[in-house]
């Protein structure tokens, strides 16, 4: 099916199983340990790698000397680029050569990896492999190298820049302008499962146990490093331990693991240490945000710019798109948006937790209450005075829109109407206490997806798929959709996922995920029905599904009657011209009360909702908790998280997570999300939208909109700390 018009009534739409709190499947095994993740997949016979780091930022490397790290106990193999395979190339997207040259391009790059009988007797070794190096100047700092930021020109996402109408001249002109920058600081996904792949062959067949969230995608990056056929690569990643998009693409252990079991003929598993994950594999690279803003002495916006900055190694093209939600959230004749990519000597930059929206949201949304301000208009107001009836920028209708809804709503549950406008003037005992609030917007993608479906003589259903699980539910999700559309019980239906030997899935990432994979599901349970129906001799379009049953008028039939030896049908979803004929978004609202410490400059986040609309909800349960989970991440970005460079090395000082900051327990307290009903019959047969990363997108605004409501510092340079804050507080008379 190819989405290609809206879908009109059906099988969902009778309230169901689909949408109710369902708890997880899968919980059980994973309480108890019976979730098997990449590592822990056990294997007769396996050899342990250890990957050596790079120790400078830029250079060649001199001289390598291995004969020590080769005879130490166990020691089987130590590979380097001297005895590397020659490996296809290409961005990180598309490939992951490792040890091809002497050439250093960042820190922490794999220099060598060391093979022996056992993860201890492989770390030891590797500490006695001898790299000597030749130096040379890096760019490592973003700010710095400001001046040789390109227009990047990816080839699978938004144009860099757009623009609308004449910015500069209607800017000039407006009668209230706000001109401000932002900054947001490099971070890491800090995923609690680290990278990890257990590798081996069988004839010129590669078997890989690895935790990678899009499995089809990782198959063709393997193939096309490793020089071999897609179809003799098998990757197999039933449950992984978060993402976050640090598993969207192939890293390094994967393709180590894979050259070195091939050398050894014996299986090799490897596993990152969280020292090495920050260096090894992806992050999040900060940005440099310039939002202009010019209204009528009204509110209403007339002209909206926002440009931004972002680094990446000179061989890459992903740039952090943190404009891209400021052309569709509001409405403005006049726009301007342009992202510029510096060339950088770090790792590599890619996706993590809604990127784009989640660092730009914490600039256009701060401004966006700066300017309410200077205007003296309620945030939720000037917000509401600058809904569009279109996309602003593409000039097409929205599939959906309930954004004044959300923030309707939350203002309402809220108890936005006790806010004292002044910063200031609220306190608790020696706690300056504010509110704040923020809009929040994530784009609805869907992606090519397919399914197997098969009843079997005894009832169950067995659902088939590359889809990954995260951790986010699509075991249970998956579950429910096809207990309704077959008329099970959800225990009589069986879902196997993670194996690209199954049909081709889109996996999990970008908030595509349940939307895709589901509506791959539904069609082959449309088809297994149709199949069923005629088989009952029944009309399908009449036929109800039941308590294990078909039934038409008068007639019913078990469907363990039907199917003989067993009945199975595929179904397929592709994006279609909706994709284009519609501006497709999830919304939401978010409101923070915080409390600072007037002496300390301590921020205490007091309470916290976020109210969203996303389509048909497929599971009350596993989207509250994805909202949550998404709202604590704006917490850590907000007031946590920041991985501090050494601008002189390339080097991450706090690479592990003692040092790298994420909010704990005790730094969340009340945290609510609720969902507004919602159908979007333009988004996908489930009339559902993504979740998963909508809870972060202007969580993190809304604290620190709540901060300076609290005590009057704006603290423009995230995340907010006490350093800057003690600095920037009000002088207590």
């Amino acid at each position: 099916m190819e989405m290609d018009s809206p879908v009109g009534p059906n099988t969902l739409d009778t309230q169901g199983i689909v949408g109710k709190p369902v708890d997880r499947v899968d919980g059980r095994l994973k309480v108890t340990g019976g979730a098997r993740y990449a590592y822990e997949t056990q294997q007769h016979n396996v050899l342990y790698g250890f990957v050596v780091e790079a120790s400078i930022g830029k250079g060649t490397i001199r001289s390598i000397d291995t004969r020590a790290a080769e005879k130490a106990p166990g020691v089987v193999l130590v590979l380097t680029h001297r005895n590397a395979p020659a490996q296809g190339a290409g961005n990180h997207r598309e490939a992951q050569p490792v040890l091809t040259s002497s050439q250093v391009t960042h820190y922490g790059q794999p220099v060598a990896l060391v093979v022996a009988e056992s993860f201890e007797q492989a770390r030891a070794a590797a500490y006695l492999v001898d790299v000597k190096y030749d130096r040379s100047s890096g760019k490592y700092a973003l700010r710095a190298n400001l001046k040789q930021a390109r227009v990047p020109k990816p080839s699978d996402a938004p144009a860099a820049d757009s623009a609308v109408g004449d910015f500069a001249a209607a800017f000039a002109g407006a009668p209230m302008q706000l001109d401000v920058t932002y900054t947001t600081p490099l971070q890491s996904h800090a995923m609690m499962e680290p990278h990890a792949t257990l590798a081996m062959w069988d004839g010129d067949k590669l078997i890989l146990h690895t935790a990678n969230q899009m499995l089809n995608q990782g198959q063709q990056a393997i193939a096309t490093t490793l020089k071999i056929p897609a179809e003799n690569i098998r990757l197999i990643s039933p449950f992984i331990g978060g993402g976050f998009g640090g598993k969207l693409w192939v890293n390094a252990d994967a393709i180590l693991a894979a050259i070195a079991s091939r050398k050894l003929g014996r299986p090799v598993k490897i596993a990152l240490p969280r020292q090495q994950v920050f260096h090894v594999t992806t992050h999040r690279s900060d940005t440099i945000q310039r939002v202009r803003l010019g209204t009528d002495p009204d509110g209403r916006i007339l002209a909206i710019g926002h440009d931004v900055f972002s680094g990446n190694l000179p061989s890459e093209q992903t740039y952090e798109g943190a404009a891209l939600q400021t052309r569709t959230l509001y409405a403005g004749a006049n726009r301007l948006t342009r992202h510029r990519l510096a060339p950088l000597d770090i790792p590599v930059a890619s996706s993590m937790r809604a990127p784009g929206e989640s660092v730009g949201l914490m600039a256009l949304e701060c401004a966006m209450d700066e300017l309410a301000e200077k205007l003296k208009l309620d945030p939720v107001e000037l917000r509401v005075r600058n809904e569009p009836s279109e996309d602003p920028e593409k000039h097409i209708p929205y599939s959906s829109r309930h954004l004044i809804a959300c923030m309707q709503e939350g203002a309402r549950r809220f108890g936005w109407e006790k806010r004292n406008a002044k910063p200031g003037e609220v306190r608790d005992g020696h706690w300056l206490v504010g509110m704040g609030m923020a809009a929040a917007t994530r784009g609805n993608p869907l992606r090519l997806s397919k399914a197997n479906v098969r009843l079997d003589p005894d009832g169950t259903a067995t659902v088939r798929m590359a889809m990954t699980d995260i951790g986010t539910g699509t075991y249970t999700i998956l579950v429910q959709i096809a207990a309704e559309m077959l008329g099970l019980p959800i225990e009589r239906v069986r879902i196997e996922l993670g194996d690209t030997s199954f049909p081709e899935a889109a996996g999990s990432g970008g908030s595509w995920g349940a939307g895709s994979s589901g509506s791959a599901l539904f069609e082959a349970c449309n088809a297994l029905r149709e199949k069923l129906a005629r088989a009952a001799d029944m009309d399908p379009a009449t036929a109800h599904f039941t308590d294990g049953s078909i039934a038409s008028g008068e007639q019913s039939r078990k469907l363990t009657d039907l199917v003989g030896a067993g009945m199975d049908a595929d179904g397929e979803i592709r994006p279609g011209r909706n994709n284009k004929d519609f501006s497709q978004q999830s919304y939401g609202a978010h409101f923070a009360e915080v409390g600072v410490d007037e002496d300390t400059g301590e921020v205490r986040l007091r309470r916290m909702l976020g109210v969203f609309t996303a389509g048909r909800v497929l599971n009350a349960k596993t989207a509250r908790s994805q909202a949550i989970g998404g709202m604590v991440f704006g917490v850590g970005a907000a007031l946590h998280e920041a991985m501090t460079l050494d601008a002189r090395f390339g080097y991450y000082v706090n690479h592990d997570l003692a040092e790298y900051h994420v909010p704990v327990h005790a730094d969340i307290p009340a945290i609510d999300a609720i969902f507004l009903a919602e159908l979007d019959n333009k988004s996908n047969p489930l009339k559902s939208k993504g979740i998963g990363e909508l809870g972060i997108c202007g969580a993190g605004a809304a604290i620190a909109n709540a901060v300076y409501n609290a005590c009057g510092a704006r603290i423009r340079d995230y995340p907010i700390t006490l350093d800057k804050l003690l600095s920037a507080l009000p002088v207590r008379a």
